[in-house]
């Protein structure tokens, strides 16, 4: 299992069935799913997060495909502000999403680095590559502060429909350069 990870305001802890019931509180809306991948069901059933969590997320962990984590802020770590997930298979290797009342505040922009640096550090892998929706300038925000680029336009299916996307990617090599610079 993996640990639990730090930034200067939150904690990503590895995902666990017990985080279901908030995550089914908190993730299903518009605004959040709207440009994840299709694969996400639409509209979220009532059981969404439990099989998500249970059949998916941690079976991928157990074999070392994936590594899911809740995000919680540090000055209340009971509560959930969000998840992130890290997935070793395709171009598309890490995930993550917000809940509403906690977007906008730089959260994704921590954990994603977090998520990064574990990538790099912990796991030894060779690039990161991420699948945006164009019109996600959020996402892409974040993909551009931490010196991703655009290597590939692409049309892909997202719980909004088939949408214009890009994959952005960075190198370890790059990723290590901008730390230590």
């Amino acid at each position: 299992m993996a640990p639990t990870l730090e930034t200067p305001r939150l904690l990503l802890r590895p995902l666990v069935l017990e985080d279901t019931e908030e995550m089914q509180e908190l993730f299903p809306h518009w605004e959040i799913v709207r440009y994840l991948s299709a694969v996400v069901p639409w509209p979220y059933p009532a059981d969404g997060a439990l099989r998500y969590v249970r059949d998916q997320a941690l079976p991928a962990v157990e074999r070392g495909e994936a590594w899911h984590f809740t995000l919680r802020r540090k000055a209340a770590p009971e509560g959930l502000v969000g998840a992130i997930g890290l997935f070793s298979a395709g171009s598309d290797n890490r995930g993550f999403w917000v809940a509403l009342p906690f977007q906008g505040r730089g959260y994704a922009t921590e954990a994603c680095s977090a998520a990064t640096a574990y990538w790099f550090e912990v796991l030894g892998q060779k690039s990161l590559r991420v699948r945006k929706a164009i019109a996600n300038e959020a996402s892409r925000r974040i993909s551009a502060r931490e010196g991703m680029r655009v290597v590939e336009r692409v049309e892909s299916d997202f719980v909004s429909g088939r949408l214009p996307a890009e994959i952005w990617e960075i190198s370890a090599e790059e990723w290590r350069a901008r730390r230590a610079g």
